[in-house]
C-alpha cells in the first residue's frame, strides 16, 4: 500500500538553514513519523532555493530570466516560455514570486540534483535509513491544461521505470513504454502538500522498490533535442526558419522578443528589398 503524508511544522526557511534538520524534525513530530527505510521525501524547490539564498528583487526579474535561460521557446505578450539552464522548459525560467515577501522572487536551486543528494546523505547519516529524495517544482505541459509537480532534482530514486523488452498480459512486446516514476511521485506528493497549505514536504511510503543506491539524476527525464516535437512555439519556429533561410540563424536570440514592424525591420536589416515581402507575409501570418 502506498501512503503519503505531509508533516506540518516546517518553519520559514532562511538562507543557510540546515534543511535536512528541519525536515527530520517535522517528520519525527508527525504521528506517522519518524523516517523509515524505503521512504521517499519530496521537497518543494522553493524551500531549497530559500536555504540557498536564491532571492532576487522584482525589478531584477527580466535580467534574471535572461541569465537563467538557454533560449526562448515561445512568447506571447508578457508570457515567456524558456529552456532553463538546467534543461527544464518553464514559464519565466521558473522565477516565482509566491510565498515570499512582497517585492521579492525566487530563482530555482543552483543544482537541484546536488541539493537532493546533500539532503539524502544528511537524512541517511542522521537516521541510518535508506531513503530517496526528490526536489519538486510545478510546470505546465505541452498537451494538457493546468500544472502538475515534477521532479527537478533526484537522489536515490529511480527516475524512469523502463518496460521496454517486457511483454504485457496479452503477450505483446513493449517497445516504447517508460514510466516517469519520479514525476509521478512528485505529482502525488503535491496532492498531500497542496500549494497553499504551508507544508513544503511530503513523505511517500510503500515504494521502496524505487529507492536505489544508483545515482540517477533528473536530467534523465529531459527529452533529447532531436526527439522534441515542441522545441519551439509556432511563431518561433517560423522565425527560426526565416532566419536560417536568410543566412542569419545566429540572430534568433537578438530578435525573438520583438514584435510587429520592429521584428520585420530587424530580420530584414541588410537584406535586399525584394526579400521583405515574403518575410513580412510569413511573420505576420504566424504572429
Amino acid at each position: 500500500m502506498i501512503e503519503i503524508f505531509a508533516p506540518s511544522g516546517v518553519p520559514e526557511v532562511r538562507p543557510g538553514d540546515d534543511l535536512a534538520e528541519l525536515l527530520l524534525a517535522a517528520i519525527a513530530a508527525d504521528p506517522r513519523g519518524p523516517l523509515r527505510d524505503g521512504d521517499i521525501v519530496a521537497v518543494t524547490s522553493k524551500i531549497v532555493s530559500k536555504a540557498e539564498g536564491r532571492f532576487i528583487d522584482d525589478a531584477e526579474k527580466r535580467a534574471a530570466r535572461q541569465a537563467e535561460s538557454r533560449r526562448i521557446v515561445a512568447r506571447r505578450g508578457e508570457t515567456v516560455i524558456v529552456e532553463h539552464r538546467l534543461g527544464l522548459v518553464h514559464a519565466a525560467a521558473g522565477i516565482d514570486a509566491s510565498n515570499v515577501a512582497v517585492g521579492q522572487a525566487l530563482l530555482l536551486p543552483v543544482d537541484p540534483d546536488a541539493s537532493a543528494r546533500r539532503i539524502r546523505d544528511a537524512l541517511t547519516r542522521a537516521t541510518g535509513c535508506r531513503v530517496g529524495v526528490l526536489i519538486t517544482d510545478t510546470a505546465g505541459r505541452a498537451w494538457r491544461t493546468g500544472q502538475t509537480d515534477l521532479a527537478i532534482g533526484i537522489a536515490g530514486v529511480l527516475p524512469l521505470d523502463s518496460h521496454i523488452g517486457r511483454t504485457d498480459g496479452y503477450g505483446n512486446d513493449l517497445r516504447v513504454t517508460e514510466i516517469a516514476v519520479a514525476d509521478e511521485i512528485a505529482a502525488a506528493a503535491d496532492l498531500a502538500k497542496t500549494k497553499v497549505g504551508g507544508r513544503p514536504l511530503a513523505v511517500v511510503r510503500g515504494l521502496a522498490r524505487l529507492v536505489t543506491d544508483e545515482e540517477g539524476t533528473a536530467t534523465t527525464l529531459l527529452r533529447e533535442e532531436e526527439k522534441d516535437f515542441f522545441r519551439l512555439g509556432r511563431r518561433e519556429a517560423v522565425l527560426e526558419a526565416v532566419l536560417r533561410a536568410t543566412g542569419q540563424p545566429e540572430r534568433y536570440a537578438d530578435v525573438v522578443e520583438l514584435d510587429g514592424p520592429d521584428l520585420i525591420d530587424a530580420v530584414c536589416a541588410g537584406l535586399p528589398d525584394a526579400e521583405r515581402a515574403w518575410i513580412e507575409r510569413l511573420l505576420q501570418s504566424y504572429a
